[in-house]
């Protein structure tokens, strides 16, 4: 394996023209690794996003097929990263070695899934209305639309996915798939990481013959602002805290050409458990919602942060069984330093607030996270607490008792934007209480029942997004296929000759999916 060098990556080339360097470090011990990282100056965050500008007209000229070469590349160098990576990982960000495993596969399948799309076409949203020279009183040109990538993408890498919202993650395989070069923003918490991911991204750009400037990367505290500002760059790609993520929103829009920002930001992912579901099976509801809330030390952004219930002796010997169960969970190890003082600072909040009550968890001392449970007045959720709504980033829920079914509906329309919510219920709770889901559509992206948030599916059909401040575009999707779109933008043709279009608009292609014809869909070659 080749040595680090912790330059920063512009056009095909490595760069180190800055002084600083930076340290990344055991996330378990403290100490530092030995390699540094060049913090990259303001002309090297320039150079980046001019080289991603650089390589955009060639990158989204090559073919769909070209495209899903190259992700089918990344996908395999990634896989092939071996044993010595998942240890490296593992000492950056003390997540266990089967969790990385696990994240360096969902990594692969994600190119390969956007592989895909690229292959059978539908991401061109191909519509045509064919010319109608003899309409009265005026005749239709012809018209046909297609999307193409809006540019250069800015993507920020995330804490708590190291591999699979980080350098090869979904929003740089989105990015790749609609045809745009990518300058991503190294996280601090893992940049040993990021080099042998970005390595594996330049071996297969070169393997497949890519423009240079298709992937950059960049490293630094600080270069996050001009690479936003950057007039080269036309979209941003985020996952991470709600004060970063907003940050980046007002900075796009100030621009004096405003570019869109698609960040995933804030969620504590509402979980309502019925009155059925407790007397059929309250131990086991207890078990699985506990593990839910501890797993990854509560860093994933569906960590299940509220649970609400109804009003019953049923309900108060759920808590009191969760209680116990949080309060035997051993401390964990958190993704860093930051990370952990956040998650500090996020228990102080509650536990000085006079609405919300303690039942479970050690006192939060030394450098483990410590599972924690509360319980919060209804009221709290029904005026809009801001306490109550602000995600507590590490392995803590806290539970809210309503009266009844109006007081259910009054606490979830305080709710702010989510992406997630849970229903755990029988046939019969879901029957008396229907109004939950299009409640609920209203403030999530995705909507479960009996099972748990913490685990995303990558496919066509996931949502992982929501209202804000889950995300700042609802429209939009991070994780599956349809993350694509983020990163589109339509472009019409009118009049033109068939040997003038571009490929996926011409009668004879056979990977349109969708067509318009005379105002009548259809699935047919015309």
């Amino acid at each position: 394996m080749t040595p680090f060098l912790g330059h920063n990556y512009i056009g095909g080339q490595r760069s180190a023209n800055g002084s600083v360097t930076l340290k990344s470090v055991d996330a378990t011990t403290g100490e530092a690794l030995p390699q540094g990282f060049y913090q990259a100056t303001p002309e090297e965050v320039d150079a980046a996003a001019q080289a991603a500008a650089a390589a955009y007209p060639a990158y989204r000229a090559l073919s769909a097929s070209r495209r899903a070469q190259f992700l089918d590349a990344v996908a395999d160098e990634l896989d092939a990263l071996g044993d010595d990576f998942v240890a490296l990982v593992c000492r950056e960000t003390a997540l266990p070695a089967a969790r990385i495993k696990g994240e360096r596969g969902r990594t692969s399948g994600q190119m390969r899934l956007f592989a895909t799309v690229l292959r059978r076409g539908d991401f061109y949203g191909a519509r045509i209305d064919r010319a109608l020279p003899d309409r009265q009183p005026l005749p239709r040109p012809d018209l046909r639309q297609y999307r193409i990538g809006l540019g250069p993408v800015a993507v920020f890498g995330a804490s708590n996915f190291p591999l699979a919202f980080s350098t090869a993650g979904g929003d740089t395989a989105a990015a790749f798939a609609a045809g745009c070069p990518v300058v991503f923003k190294a996280h601090s918490g893992h940049m040993a990481t990021a080099e042998r991911v970005a390595d594996a991204i330049i071996r297969a750009a070169e393997a497949t013959e890519m423009p240079a400037g298709v992937f950059n990367m960049i490293f630094g505290d600080g270069v996050g602002e001009a690479l936003v500002k950057h007039p080269a760059i036309q979209a941003v790609g985020f996952t991470g805290s709600l004060k970063g993520g907003r940050a980046l929103c007002d900075m796009a829009a100030a621009r004096a050409q405003p570019i869109p920002v698609f960040a995933e930001m804030s969620s504590i992912n509402p979980v309502i458990v019925l009155p059925q579901a407790l007397q059929a099976r309250a131990e086991s509801i207890a078990r699985d919602l506990t593990a839910s809330v501890v797993q990854g030390c509560g860093q994933f952004c569906t960590n299940p942060g509220l649970v609400i219930g109804i009003a019953s002796a049923q309900f108060t010997a759920f808590t009191r069984q969760v209680a116990q169960l949080i309060g035997d969970q051993p401390a964990q190890t958190m993704l860093n330093a930051g990370t952990l003082n956040s998650y500090g600072k996020g228990l102080e909040k509650l536990l000085a607030h006079p609405g919300i009550q303690h039942l479970a968890g050690s006192a939060q001392t030394g450098k483990q996270a410590q599972p924690q449970l509360f319980k919060a007045d209804v009221q709290l959720l029904i005026d809009g607490d801001e306490v109550l709504q602000e995600e507590v980033f590490g392995p803590t829920t806290v539970f809210v008792e309503v009266a009844d079914k109006a007081q259910l509906s009054a606490a979830l329309n305080g709710l702010h934007g989510q992406l997630t919510a849970t229903i755990i219920g029988e046939p019969a709770d879901f029957d008396q209480f229907a109004e939950l889901t299009p409640l609920l559509e209203q403030k999530v992206g995705r909507i479960l029942l009996n099972g748990y948030p913490t685990g995303v599916e990558v496919c066509d059909s996931m949502v992982h997004g929501g209202p804000y401040p889950a995300t700042s575009d609802a429209r939009g999707t991070s994780v599956g296929s349809l993350a694509i779109e983020r990163f589109l933008r339509p472009v019409c043709f009118q009049n033109y000759p068939d040997s003038l279009l571009p490929d996926a608009l011409k009668n004879a292609n056979p990977l349109r999916i969708q067509r318009l014809v005379d105002g009548t869909p259809s699935r047919e070659p015309l």
